[in-house]
């Protein structure tokens, strides 16, 4: 299939015009490489408020004002950053909350338990801190200040620090730092808004529950939403409530949802229609048809995550981050309680909190409720957790000024350092343990979610490899899919290799775009009737523009086969109804495109190249490593 936008290798799908990378990891992508931006901008801050002072508050002190009619509104250049582009970013941590809910982890709604738990202990105890220090100080009222996860910062040195973590450590994080975001959010609307005004609080309220009603009748039109969006913030800012608070409940109202591989095919017949005419009506039609194949919150997620990750927070920083760093800084710093306790808040509290609840739910669950990573991977994730940034400052700047919010910053700046550090020591803690303990403190002992809707049966399945093997990848492809054929080599080399894997094929023919495929299927199958279905298989994936009924034939005799039987077979699909069994689990899986690959069980988001693969395949011999100790360990104390 010819694609707009032609993918990386390893990487495309038939049936599918995104890459085969899931939400998740796009979104831990991009808030990896944000934290590089991030991280400059703060730099950049720091740099400019030392060099010119002036010139750094005069600027961000400028007032921009917008008239529509009689209608006029002015703000500050730091307030439109803080209170209004900062709506997007909030309205992306919504997308993305409600995306896991729907489709992530936390679809089993047991595993929202502990990251909640998790989540709100460490907020209490850094404000338990925070408070130790300034009890019965005006300072009090800045609590709020060492309460929040920075999302962008922490995910970001994951990835660098934690590169060999499991991936259940980085949903584990997220979850936690959205949950933060989302009880921020509240602390900041209650807490940190004053002189609330009535009439326009009740007009927000009123223009939200028109956009609930809009989402019941099922409205999609994107613009007034957007309108919607626009009239309740304003009305939230004259209210005297932190209008930001919109942006994370348009998110959460924003569903998520896979792609079913009847929409896809919907679409493929619009975009057929589309070139047997060729009109702007055609064109219309296909584009609104290929927007509705993808869910509302995956397009805005494409749309706006960019742009807070790349513009939105990196502004925010520079427009929040500038200390002026004078000889009384350091030692007023290192004695104020604003200070003291916001670092060892977030240093101290926040770990410990994370870990606290963690163990308390495990042990008060009698393990049924487990983090889905090690107790050595969580305590470095707790530490990671300790980098307060964002919101911190966000917070920061709504409770202090002068000297207070200059020390506000250097609390929440020297504890995103020393987090960074604590850990990273945890991770070379865990890396120079034995490799059986070092496995338990990595992978822990949570059950993994398992995607594949029908389990693999070697009396049933094709199976290549050990029948034994502690790794079984399976993939859903389709012999006349072009990725599937790119494939197929690095399958060989994984085969090939020391790790201990096996593999299933499963057929996913896509016959509105590939008329040969379901043939091609059967095909195979008639071969596995005479014992030789891999070796169909392999001649059906090297010759893909050969599947009409003379090249299988001709394919059938170049492998030995009796191929008027074959022919036979092939001529009254007496194999139809097993691809079609096929075709089912793949629908109960949530398969739209091809290939699609399972790892034991659980679904393979990202390329396929070997070393893609092979990173995927060791991380789940590992996990069935520890699964396996426990099992034993289960029955030597059963004896």
């Amino acid at each position: 299939m010819n694609l707009p936008s032609e993918p990386p290798a390893f990487s495309g799908q038939s049936m599918c015009d995104k890459a085969a990378r899931s939400p998740l990891r796009a979104f831990l992508h991009t808030e990896t490489a944000s934290a590089v931006v991030l991280l400059a901008a703060a730099v950049a801050a720091l740099a400019w408020a030392n060099s010119a002072p002036a010139q750094y508050e005069s600027f961000w002190s400028a007032h921009v004002a917008v008239q529509v009619g009689p209608y006029r509104a002015s703000m500050s250049l730091h307030e439109l950053v803080n209170s209004g582009l900062m709506t997007v970013f909030f309205f992306v941590v919504g997308l993305e909350a409600r995306r896991e809910f729907d489709m992530g982890e936390l679809r089993e709604r047991k595993r929202l338990t502990l990251p909640l738990a998790a989540g709100v202990t460490g907020m209490l105890l850094p404000i338990a801190i925070y408070l130790a220090f300034n009890a019965g100080q005006e300072s009090a009222h800045g609590w709020g200040a060492a309460i929040s996860t920075d999302t962008a910062f922490a995910l970001g040195m994951l990835a660098t620090f934690g590169t060999r973590m499991p991936a259940g450590l980085r949903v584990f994080i997220l979850t936690i730092a959205v949950v933060d975001d989302l009880l921020a959010l509240v602390v900041i609307a209650t807490a940190y808004s004053s002189g609330v005004r009535a009439a326009p609080l009740l007009t927000a309220i009123g223009v939200f529950g028109v956009v609930l009603l809009a989402r019941a009748l099922r409205v999609r039109q994107g613009r007034l939403y957007l309108l919607l969006a626009v009239v309740a913030w304003a009305a939230l800012a004259r209210s005297g409530v932190d209008p930001v608070i919109i942006g994370l409940a348009m998110g959460l109202l924003t569903y998520a949802g896979p792609a079913s591989r009847g929409d896809l095919e919907r679409a493929s017949g619009l975009f057929r229609l589309f070139r047997e005419q060729p009109t702007p009506e055609a064109a219309r039609v296909v584009r609104e048809g290929l927007a509705s194949v993808l869910s509302p919150n995956e397009r805005m997620q494409r749309l706006y995550h960019p742009w807070a990750s790349y513009v939105v927070v990196p502004l925010f920083s520079l427009a929040n981050a500038g200390i002026v760093i004078d000889s009384g800084l350091p030692s007023r710093a290192a004695t104020s309680p604003i200070t003291l306790g916001i670092f060892l808040g977030y240093v101290v509290g926040k770990p410990l909190g994370i870990l606290g609840a963690s163990a308390a739910a495990t042990g008060l669950s009698q393990g049924r409720l487990r983090p889905p990573a090690g107790w050595g991977a969580v305590a470095s994730g707790g530490a990671l957790a300790g980098v307060g940034f964002t919101v911190s400052l966000l917070i920061a700047a709504r409770a202090f000024s002068g000297a207070e919010l200059d020390e506000a910053k250097a609390g929440v700046l020297g504890a995103v350092v020393v987090s960074f550090a604590v850990s990273w020591l945890m991770n070379v803690a865990v890396n120079t343990l034995p490799h059986r303990m070092r496995l338990r403190a990595r992978v822990g002992r949570a059950e993994a979610i398992v995607d594949l809707a029908v389990p693999v049966d070697p009396a049933r399945d094709h199976v290549r490899g050990p029948q034994s093997a502690a790794v079984t990848v399976v993939e859903y492809g389709d012999y006349e899919c072009r990725y599937c054929g790119l494939a197929e080599p690095v399958i060989r080399d994984l085969l090939n290799s020391p790790d201990d894997v096996r593999y299933v094929w499963r057929h996913l023919p896509l016959a509105d775009i590939h008329p040969h495929a379901r043939l091609a299927a059967e095909a195979a199958e008639a071969a596995g009737r005479q014992g030789s279905y891999w070796q169909m298989h392999d001649l059906l994936l090297t010759h893909q523009g050969s599947l009409t009924l003379t090249d299988l034939s001709a394919h059938a005799a170049a492998i030995g086969l009796d191929v008027d039987r074959f022919r036979a077979d092939v001529e009254a699909r007496v194999d139809a109804g097993r691809v079609a069994e096929d075709v089912e689990s793949a629908d109960l899986s949530g398969v739209a495109g091809t290939p699609t690959f399972f790892i034991n069980g659980r679904r393979h988001h990202g390329a396929y190249d070997i070393a893609t693969l092979t990173a995927a395949v060791r991380a789940a011999r590992e996990r069935a490593a520890v699964a396996q100790d426990r099992r034993r360990g289960g029955l030597r104390n059963a004896q």
